[in-house]
């Protein structure tokens, strides 16, 4: 039997930390998505058992003020592609808005320490959400490319094939074959 999972990556971040911040005893308040305020400080012994067990679950804590900002642009942008609304502005207007930033200076600092633009790894992050909409919806691609405020069907397919190497038709056909082989079984 094989069971198709839908989940929230944000919900099970948020989840898991909130669990071991509690076990470990950590006086804490969670600001935001990626973000902890830690009250009282706590033993030292405590946090490195914290921060190891997150470590399991591929969770680690920055502590280098560039690599901060890294992450909350990365945070930014899965929370602008997973938005349930559809985000009706330019990207980079919506970066330098939501992190009080000039969208050259977000740029430049992504590209520093990631070695990527922050075009292409938005264009990596739709081509994940779309990947995972293919397999976990029934959505037409006409409805996903819109869901990730694609102007076209030809342009998602276009971002998909360079990043992916196959069209997300093909994808979808993959998909749907692994689906009546498991069915069958």
């Amino acid at each position: 039997m094989k069971l198709f999972i839908k989940f929230d990556f944000n919900t099970v971040c948020r989840k898991v930390l909130e669990e071991k911040l509690i076990q470990h005893n950590i006086k804490h308040k969670i600001l935001g998505f990626g973000e902890v305020d830690i009250l009282e400080k706590p033993d030292t012994d405590v946090f490195k058992a914290f921060a190891e067990e997150l470590k399991g679950y591929g969770i680690d804590i920055i502590e280098n003020q560039k690599s901060v900002l890294v992450q909350k642009i990365k945070d930014t942008i899965i929370e602008m592609i997973h938005s349930p609304e559809l985000v009706n502005v330019k990207s980079s207007v919506y970066l330098a808005d939501k992190l009080s930033h000039s969208y050259g200076y977000l740029s430049n600092l992504f590209s520093d320490v990631t070695y990527t633009s922050i075009e292409n790894y938005i264009i990596l992050q739709k081509i994940e959400y779309a990947k995972q909409l293919i397999v976990s919806t029934d959505l037409s691609l006409t409805e996903i490319a819109f869901q990730l405020n694609y102007s076209s069907v030809a342009h998602l397919s276009t971002q998909f094939k360079n990043a992916t190497g196959i069209t997300p038709s093909a994808f979808q056909r993959i998909i749907n074959k692994r689906r009546e082989i498991a069915n069958k079984k």
